[in-house]
């Protein structure tokens, strides 16, 4: 019976002919009467390619599933979560039209991408259909979409934020809506003053149960209304629907007033019970 040598040094000189050639070498250089066992740890390359390096070509240690390109990607693949409205990322919303039985309301222009059969159709130009800009006094037009699949809509890079209304209400400037569920309600309301572009605010008052996504310029900040909450006009997104929305005699100087223009613009004032809250975003439309 053979005596059995225990080495734990992997560096023992002994072992220099396991640890320092390959297989192929090993044989080439002692082939003894009673054969070679060689143990091995790891993956063994295929003869003439070099070691650490397994067919295919990609390195060892490479990530699991794919490296190269298939690993880069990885970490911008569509996130399905089998729910209606779905967060790809801060700039990027997917509405899957198979979750629910009513279409899909977005700005005309929004969709960057769909899956599926989806049909996309103007929405009427009746007073509800019709959402006039708060900077431009143009009419925002609406698309439609129906169908069983799934679209991806985005907006000039805007980050982009899902609100899900359970009977409640919320007022979003009509600047800042990308998308909703037709089977919220809605109406525009306008909001005169002097100091407003256009000479007026355009908002739109959602009510009901389903989901609107709102659209900013920048990380907005949720606010408590307070009987001294005020906000740049200009800078408003949204706010509770129980909320009452006074134009504020308070005037400032706006650092980019054009020729012809006093520089002065106008805020507006919050009020309403606790709970009531609004939303800013850091950018001034």
């Amino acid at each position: 019976m053979a005596d059995l040598i225990t080495i734990d040094d992997p560096d023992d000189p002994r072992l220099s002919d396991y640890t320092g050639l390959t297989d192929v070498e090993l044989r080439r250089r002692r082939e003894p009467a009673e054969g070679l066992f060689i143990a091995e740890y790891g993956q063994q390359a295929p003869y003439g390619q070099p070691q650490g390096v397994p067919q295919g070509g990609v390195p060892q240690g490479a990530p699991q599933g794919g490296g190269g390109l298939k690993a880069a990607l990885q970490p911008y693949r569509e996130a399905a979560t089998g729910q209606r409205w779905t967060s790809q990322n801060q700039q990027l919303m997917r509405a899957d039209l198979t979750m629910g039985s009513t279409a899909v309301l977005a700005r005309q222009g929004s969709m960057v991408m769909y899956q599926g059969k989806v049909d996309f159709s103007h929405k009427g130009a009746g007073f509800t259909g019709r959402i006039v800009g708060n900077a431009t006094g143009q009419e925002m037009q609406l698309m439609r979409c129906t169908g069983r699949g799934q679209v991806f809509l985005a907006e000039d890079g805007a980050n982009l934020h899902p609100i899900e209304l359970q009977g409640d209400g919320i007022c979003v400037s009509a600047e800042n809506v990308l998308a909703f569920d037709e089977s919220l309600q809605y109406e525009v309301r306008r909001i005169e003053g002097h100091g407003i572009p256009g000479g007026a605010l355009f908002t739109m008052q959602f009510q009901g149960t389903g989901t609107v996504v709102v659209k900013t310029h920048g990380i907005p900040v949720v606010l408590p209304v307070t009987p001294t909450t005020f906000a740049d006009a200009n800078a408003v997104v949204a706010w509770s629907s129980a909320s009452q929305v006074i134009l504020s005699s308070q005037v400032r100087l706006r650092r980019n007033a054009y020729p012809g223009h006093s520089g002065e613009t106008v805020n507006l004032q919050f009020r309403g019970a606790p709970g009531n809250f609004i939303v800013v975003q850091p950018y001034e439309v």
